[in-house]
């Protein structure tokens, strides 16, 4: 028998051999699966704006029983459910997410809202932890600037008693600002985080500079002084929007359905019609406080209303 024949014999008998540790289960030791990480959604997103530099940043996100009635107020269950379920969408169970935004003008750090605040509702209030995620401390902010004062939006900005931001001055527009602090309107929230802030707040109305390159938009009805900040930097525009559409699909698709937040239905529904309607005529990209995160899209008109359309890489080229 040649060497050559032998050497061949010999490797054959060690792989037959090693096949069949592996199939006994012995050619190595057992491992245990890898452990379950949980459901994971994008946390930080930056994107360039001409000479700006743009974050989101998710707050986190609530789950409750609807759509119905919190959309829809003023139609049918069924046909609530229908539209919901034509949309791929359940028909019981809804999820709300908060995304605040960050907004580098190169000169200054604006943060748009500040978030539910810490432990003020579950799988909500990460704001600062996700800020340093993002690079940032909460002492580099330099404005904070509310589109309204509900407590998602304002549970934020004081954690603990203290200034979350404790090098920040404040904007927000002096409607919303007389109305939620009139002793007929206060809410706990209002008392405890925004009154303190009266002495530092600039109060703003539509048309108004909140700095250069940033410009209040008149979206009132959702609440009595809701604002929305159009940006403009080297050309790219872009609208915070706050709350003018709270869901994606019921709320674009259907802006003349009434919505449970919203204080003042019939003007809530013609702030999204004029407001989503000059973002869909001027193909602008916006960051909606409730969008699916990041929470940074477009819209197209069509039908009764809008489509909504995530922002994938047009902000990257």
């Amino acid at each position: 028998m040649s060497m050559e024949m032998t050497r061949r014999g010999a490797m054959g008998a060690a792989i037959g051999g090693a096949a069949a540790l592996a199939l006994a289960g012995g050619a190595r030791p057992a491992r245990a699966a890898a452990e379950m990480q949980g459901a994971m959604v994008p946390a930080v997103r930056r994107f360039k704006l001409g000479g700006f530099e743009v974050t989101t940043i998710h707050d986190g996100a609530v789950s409750m029983p609807g759509p119905h009635p919190i959309f829809g107020e003023n139609q049918s269950a069924e046909d609530v459910a229908a539209f919901a379920e034509a949309n791929l969408l359940p028909a019981d169970q809804m999820q709300i997410s908060f995304t605040v935004t960050l907004v580098n003008t190169g000169s200054e750090l604006i943060l748009f809202d500040a978030g539910n605040g810490v432990g003020r509702r579950p799988n909500a209030g990460l704001l600062l932890s996700r800020l340093a995620a993002a690079g940032v401390t909460p002492e580099q902010i330099d404005l904070v600037a509310f589109t309204h004062f509900h407590g998602d939006h304002i549970g934020g900005v004081i954690e603990d008693g203290a200034r979350a931001f404790p090098n920040a001055r404040y904007a927000a527009s002096a409607v919303e600002f007389d109305h939620w602090t009139d002793i007929e309107n206060a809410t706990d929230l209002v008392i405890s985080n925004v009154e303190p802030l009266a002495d530092e707040m600039t109060m703003l109305a539509p048309g108004d500079a909140l700095v250069s390159g940033i410009e209040v938009i008149d979206s009132m009805g959702h609440t009595p002084g809701h604002v929305s900040y159009h940006l403009e930097s080297e050309g790219r525009r872009l609208v915070i929007a706050g709350d003018v559409a709270n869901h994606y699909a019921l709320s674009l698709a259907r802006p003349d359905w009434h919505v449970r937040f919203d204080m003042d239905k019939e003007k809530a529904v013609a702030a999204r019609q004029r407001v989503f309607g000059m973002i869909a005529a001027d193909r602008i990209p916006f960051i909606g406080y409730h969008m699916p995160p990041p929470a940074v899209g477009y819209v197209v008109a069509e039908g009764q209303g809008f489509r909504f359309i995530p922002e994938s890489y047009q902000l990257s080229l």
